[in-house]
């Protein structure tokens, strides 16, 4: 197998060992971030020797390539995004606190992600719905990486998805802004230019989410094994599981204990490294 190694700082050092460690023969570099070791073996001590250097690990099949999946699914808020949306948009209604709490309780899995979305969206009642697009102007940012990693997707055949827990808001426009193929989330209710503290519908959570991509999945003709899903909360778990491979994001350990991959430590533009 291949074993991909990424970081900030990759040192020439921490190759060799872990080459050594994972028997292989030969080291390459795919990136200034990002190095490939043939013909590794699965080993004790890489994910050790890993987290202790602060780098990025994973045993790729050498014939898998970007070209034979054919669609991405990401979560927005904390994946696509390095911000909770939902969090700054109570951030302009002073509950900032008490809504990251709770969001925070939903990625490790404490709380079931519908009730934990009625509970926070309740406390915005009264949020003007231009604060939405305040927050959108001035707060969100992409993940590093993040476009790189979508233009090298496309660039590959792949269609691109995201799928949010949060809001319809936000989807349509980073759907817009960095042309996904598709888009869903919730939508939340608005009465007399307010937010009413409700959402309309059926919350898309984490069943939810894997239901969409099935759907879209099924349209598309692909099988299981030609997706790839990205997440970082308890809530994507679902939609990882549907997807051949799935990589947790700078997730909760409960997602990177069952995702293919985990990156850590580099942007997601390292996901494509996996596959070149």
């Amino acid at each position: 197998m291949n074993l991909i190694i990424q970081g900030m700082e990759v040192e020439n050092s921490d190759l060799r060992e872990l080459a050594k460690l994972a028997g292989a023969n030969h080291i390459e570099r795919i990136t200034g971030e990002a190095f490939r070791l043939r013909n590794a073996s699965r080993r004790e001590h890489i994910s050790e020797y890993c987290a202790e250097a602060e780098l990025d690990f994973a045993f790729v099949e050498p014939t898998v390539q970007l070209k034979d999946f054919g669609l991405v699914a990401m979560d927005m808020d904390s994946t696509l995004l390095a911000i909770e949306s939902i969090d700054e948009i109570a951030d302009m209604q002073g509950v900032k606190a008490q809504v990251a709490e709770i969001t925070q309780r939903t990625m490790r899995g404490e709380i079931v992600f519908a009730e934990s979305l009625r509970q926070r969206t309740a406390l915005l009642q009264g949020v003007e719905q231009e604060a939405l697009q305040y927050v959108y102007d001035n707060r969100v940012r992409l993940s590093p990486g993040a476009e790189k990693m979508l233009q090298r997707m496309k660039s590959a055949g792949l269609k691109t998805m995201v799928i949010s827990g949060g809001f319809t808001f936000f989807t349509d426009r980073i759907k817009s802004r960095l042309d996904f193929d598709y888009a869903a989330a919730n939508t939340l209710d608005v009465q007399n230019g307010k937010l009413t503290g409700k959402v309309l519908g059926e919350i898309i959570g984490e069943h939810g989410k894997a239901e969409v991509l099935n759907k879209v999945r099924e349209e598309l003709g692909l099988k299981r094994e030609q997706i790839i899903a990205i997440g970082d909360g308890a809530n994507d778990l679902k939609m990882m599981d549907a997807a051949g491979v799935s990589v947790a994001y700078h997730a909760k350990p409960v997602v990177q204990a069952k995702a293919t991959y985990a990156i850590n430590h580099v942007g997601l533009d390292g996901i494509i490294n996996l596959f070149e």
